[in-house]
Parts: structure tokens; C-alpha cells; sequence
């Protein structure tokens, strides 16, 4: 099942996509009259998505402007820094780190401040940041609560995924040693289009994630190159942390962001940038 979040005529909305169709189904018409308002109540009351009757009449989705899936998360995005090796090794081009996995994880956050649509502008904050880049990743929509959450059970957390574009001010994210501020300035984690369920996505989860950057394709690879899979991430994360259903939880980029090439090449105004994953779909989103 894909669900989305929506705007139409002026009220915000949510409910199931058929993408093939792209007909959106409302969540009252699908779940009935006692459907929580919003897709992110849904998840935390423990709601279990599952095959519908399509309604007879939809709303086409060039009816609407599709929002983030969850457009306004309770907590902050957990981001995962250096999964692939192929960026590890890109990455230790501009700051001299070692050119090996990590050991451990490395976990950081996004604020919520930074989600936006699947196609709204990505803002470039002109004089305080020249350094805009983009990172193409599987996001894993986290469906219920659990703490110390074993391997083997890990993906039984797991109510579905979306793609999400981890903005990053490079400079920022240099100047600050941390990693906070130069992924948290407003607009910076474009989120969409809807999220698929668990159910659509063969496990393990080996998806094609590409992005292209006004047409020209910049990454692409599989999400089977991660270093930490999709279970040992949640178990680790949640090692002595609850993690909370409606949590969004960014799986890390393949190599071919702009800080690797050389000389970089850092987004501008005007840019279009396409991420795609395979089985859930694209995000498109133009710099302003």
C-alpha cells in the first residue's frame, strides 16, 4: 500500500495513492469515518495499512500539491552519516578521514524544521551558504514503539519507506564540526512522495537509489551497499533509546554527491534535482 499526505483546495489531507493510476484515495473513503486526520496519528495509533476496494471516484494527484508523508514530525530526523563506502572514501577526499567502514554508526539529526514536499523548492539561503549539496537516501518510516530492539526482530518495527534528500551546507557542516546545523536550515529534507509499506518492499531491502542533477546522473547504486543494513541500524539506535512510531530514520548516501567531484560541484539556483528509488518512486525539487 502507498499512503501519501496532501493538500487539496486548500485543506490538508492524507490517504492511499495507486501510482500507477496516480489516483488518490482519501484516508475516510479508505479506512472509514474514524480515520485519524492526519497519516502520522495513523501510524502512532497503530494503524495497519492493507488491501483496499478502490472507491469509485478519487482526486488525481495534478489535483494536489503532495506534502512530506509526515510534514510535521514529533521528533527530529535520525540521519546516518558514512554508510557506503564509496562515500566514505569520496568524503576522505576533502577532510583527510580514513578510507575504511566505521566501526560504529554514526547517527546524527535533522531538524523538523527542514521537511518539505516531494517537488516544493529547496531554499539555497543565499550569504549563508554557498556550499548547498544533495544526498540521495531510503528513508524507514519506524512503525511502532521499542527500545533494545534485537536484530532478528528489528524489521518488525518497520511501517514502511520513503525517499528523503539529506540537504547538507557544506560549509556549514565543516565550520560547525558537527553535523546539526549545516543539515537543519529550512527546506533541507525534501520528503516523499508517499511512503511505501512494508509489504510492498521484497527484505532484505535491496533498492536502485539514483539521483541526477539537472538531468545528468550523479549517483546511483543499491541499497544492498550499505554498510549497516536496515536491522542492525534500528537495533543499534534503539540500544538504551525508544524510538517512537512516526519516527523517520535516514539510512545514509551512495558516493556522487557534489563535494566529491572535483572541482566540487555544489548546487545553484535554478538546479533541478530528481532522486529515485526503486519500488517507491521520485522526489524532484528545484533550488530557489
Amino acid at each position: 500500500m502507498f499512503l501519501i499526505s496532501f493538500e487539496y483546495n486548500g485543506r490538508a489531507g492524507w490517504g492511499a495513492v495507486i501510482p500507477d493510476k496516480g489516483v488518490i484515495y482519501p484516508a475516510k473513503e479508505v479506512f472509514g469515518v474514524g480515520a485519524p486526520d492526519t497519516l502520522l496519528e495513523f501510524i502512532r495509533e497503530g494503524g495497519r495499512p492493507g488491501p483496499f476496494s478502490s472507491p469509485e471516484q478519487g482526486i488525481r494527484m495534478d489535483q494536489v500539491r503532495v506534502l512530506a508523508p509526515i510534514p510535521n514530525p514529533v521528533r527530529n530526523i535520525f540521519c546516518v552519516g558514512k554508510n557506503y563506502l564509496d562515500h566514505i572514501i569520496e568524503f576522505a577526499k576533502q577532510d583527510e578521514s580514513e578510507k575504511k567502514p566505521l566501526e560504529h554508526p554514526a547517527f546524527f539529526t535533522k531538524a523538523t524544521n527542514t521537511v518539505i514536499g516531494a517537488f516544493d523548492d529547496i531554499p539555497s539561503h543565499p550569504g549563508i551558504t554557498d556550499q548547498v549539496d544533495y544526498e540521495a537516501e531510503l528513508a524507514v518510516i519506524i512503525g511502532k514503539r521499542g527500545i533494545n530492539i534485537p536484530v532478528n526482530e528489528a524489521m518488525d518495527y518497520v511501517f514502511g519507506y520513503t525517499i528523503l534528500n539529506d540537504v547538507t551546507a557544506r560549509d556549514l557542516q565543516k565550520n560547525h564540526l558537527q553535523w546539526f546545523k549545516g543539515k537543519s536550515l529550512n527546506g533541507f529534507c525534501p520528503m516523499g512522495p508517499w511512503i511505501a509499506t512494508r509489504d510492498e518492499i521484497p527484505e532484505p531491502v535491496e533498492l536502485s537509489i539514483k539521483s541526477w542533477v539537472n538531468g545528468e546522473l550523479r549517483q546511483d547504486s543499491n541499497t544492498r551497499r550499505m554498510i549497516f543494513d536496515i536491522p542492525a541500524l534500528i537495533s543499534i539506535l534503539s540500544q538504551g533509546m525508544t524510538l517512537e512510531p512516526g519516527d523517520i530514520l535516514a539510512t545514509g548516501t551512495p558516493s556522487g554527491v557534489g563535494m566529491g567531484f572535483d572541482p566540487p560541484k555544489f548546487l545553484k539556483t535554478e538546479d533541478v534535482v530528481r532522486i529515485e528509488i526503486e519500488k517507491i518512486g521520485y522526489i524532484e525539487n528545484a533550488v530557489k
